[in-house]
């Protein structure tokens, strides 16, 4: 993990956020206002340096670009390059996904009763999209498909100064046909 210096327009998205986040009264009314905040920052072109930039060849790459004093929310940049993909996890806390450059696909799973995880949905996300994520029910797996980099703005309920990730399980379950 990363951090580096803000732009302007990076410090702008962060006030906007820290507004979303503390005006809202439950974790849905957060995603849906974090949602608001987050998308127009996606299509700015300045909003990351080069350094905020960087993939890793080996992984997808998290680099941290802002943590409220308080920790009631992280900013990160997901790096991917072609190929890279995140394990099954889910969440600690809420989270808001937007797409800043690039196309990511996710899978949706939910685990039954038996043990095993069943793909529930997918979804194509391409720049300017925003999705939310609220635990628990939010177990997927989300990976670059396309031959460009791609960049993704994540925005958590969680202070990843203290966590260092906002994955709160890794499911190494199998995997059933779904149905």
């Amino acid at each position: 993990m990363s951090t580096t210096t803000t732009t302007a327009t990076l410090q702008t998205l962060v006030k906007d956020l820290d507004r979303a986040v503390r005006r809202s009264r439950s974790p849905q009314s957060t995603v849906d206002a974090v949602s608001e905040a987050l998308r127009p920052a996606l299509t700015s072109p300045e909003l990351l340096t080069p350094a905020q930039r960087i993939p890793d060849p080996t992984s997808y790459t998290q680099h941290l670009l802002h943590v409220a004093p308080d920790g009631a929310f992280s900013l990160v940049a997901l790096v991917w390059l072609p190929g890279q993909e995140t394990p099954i996890h889910d969440h600690l806390a809420w989270c808001v996904v937007g797409i800043h450059e690039g196309v990511e696909y996710e899978t949706r799973y939910r685990l039954t009763r038996r043990g095993t995880l069943v793909a529930t949905g997918e979804a194509v996300a391409m720049p300017g999209e925003v999705a939310g994520l609220l635990p628990p029910g939010d177990i997927h797996r989300v990976h670059n498909v396309g031959d460009t980099l791609a960049i993704s703005l994540h925005v958590y309920g969680a202070d990843l100064r203290r966590t260092g990730s906002s994955i709160r399980r890794r499911y190494r379950h199998p995997v059933a046909e779904s149905r």
